[in-house]
């Protein structure tokens, strides 16, 4: 695997707010996301609008990203800035001052 092929792995998670994340990955690159509560009707993000359950978040190491209890995982690269996904699910890069990936 080449090391544009490479997924990125989170391995720090902190809450730093209401719906705000600072997501640490293995290369040193940190991002910051905001989640906008009820932009997303689905079953697995709609727990998300409660502060109190987002913060439940935590990295799960075999999955290289962030988990809530639900079972709700995000893809790291898309997390990493890598990729754009189709649908964010309420989630925005609000890292100030955005490093290269």
């Amino acid at each position: 695997m080449s090391t544009s092929d490479r997924v990125p792995v989170v391995v720090g998670v902190a809450v730093l707010g209401p719906h705000l994340l600072r997501l640490l990955f293995d290369d040193g690159v940190v991002r910051d996301l905001s989640y906008r509560p009820g932009q997303e009707s689905g079953s697995m993000v709609a727990p998300l609008d409660d502060p109190d359950y987002f913060a439940l978040v935590r990295v799960d190491p075999e999955a290289g990203t962030i988990v809530w209890p639900n079972g709700l995982d995000l893809a790291p690269e898309v997390l990493h800035g890598d990729h754009h996904a189709e649908n964010s699910l309420g989630f925005s890069d609000v890292t100030p001052a955005r490093q290269p990936a």
